[in-house]
């Protein structure tokens, strides 16, 4: 049996909030319904301009996040590394047991996560948070009162005793976020706008780079076929390590070349 998409009317399509029109929905109801999917996530990377395009098929039943009524939301993460940049290293050159340190901050909110995400000893990716404080969040620091839980889930997941010790502060970030969830409720994605990355190294803006997260089950996205018939394809991109590489160009950096190269290199 066949079925109808309907799509969004031609001018939303052609503006960059196309998905203003679309009904909201709450984070308590976004998470109920999409938190059982056994996920496949998918990065894209666009330029600002081709995004209401890419996606202004979009049925109109796709459900967008809201927050106290506003969409996207502002967020704010920073990085922590070792002074040799074990993080960055283990990603940069595709390691089984890699590990990265944030604390992410929902701005509107004021409301701050220490985060950790690590691969262990079995490939396994865990990502696992904790309510942080956002005063020193924003001051990109780590309460000593957290490092024996840091300890515990980088050395259970094969990183070296002390670790959590030899962190600090290495990257800032901020971006806005759009999260919206499938008409059919078989997906979500992340559209990521007005991103920038801050270090000792220096500043990087990107006003005109988009990224665009897809995470679905066993079939693709509604969003994925849009993208693809749009001719975008799926890249390797990650916020810590692609913006490390980009602020430093001492840095290793193949495994994000046609990113840095089309985005990042004038």
């Amino acid at each position: 049996m066949s079925t109808t998409v309907r799509t969004l009317p031609p001018r939303h399509r052609n503006a960059m909030d196309f998905y203003a029109q679309l009904e909201p929905i709450s984070l308590d109801d976004l998470v109920a319904k999409a938190a059982m999917l056994t996920r496949i996530d998918r990065k894209y990377v666009l330029h600002r301009q081709d995004l209401a395009q890419a996606l202004g098929g979009l049925d109109p039943h796709t459900k967008v996040l809201k927050i106290n009524g506003k969409a996207p939301q502002p967020y704010r993460s920073i990085y922590f590394d070792t002074d040799d940049h074990r993080s960055f290293y283990l990603a940069a050159h595709k390691r089984r047991r890699k590990f990265k340190v944030r604390t992410r901050t929902y701005v509107d909110s004021d409301t701050s996560f220490l985060e950790v995400k690590a691969k262990g000893p079995r490939g396994v990716t865990v990502k696992e948070r904790i309510p942080y404080s956002p005063e020193l969040a924003n001051k990109g620091e780590l309460d000593n009162s957290i490092r024996d839980w840091l300890e515990h889930k980088l050395v259970k997941a094969g990183q070296p005793a002390g670790i959590s010790e030899r962190l600090e502060a290495s990257m800032w970030g901020t971006y806005n976020r759009t999260t919206l969830l499938m008409a059919d409720g078989s997906g979500r994605a992340t559209v990521d706008t007005e991103l920038d990355w801050a270090s000792r190294q220096g500043y990087i803006e990107r006003p005109d780079m988009v990224i665009v997260e897809t995470k679905s089950g066993a079939q693709a996205s509604q969003i994925d076929r849009l993208l693809w018939a749009s001719g975008h394809r799926p890249a390797k991109i990650s916020k810590f390590g692609t913006g490390m590489a980009a602020l430093d160009p001492s840095l290793p950096h193949n495994r994000w070349n046609r990113v840095l190269n089309e985005y990042f290199h004038d």
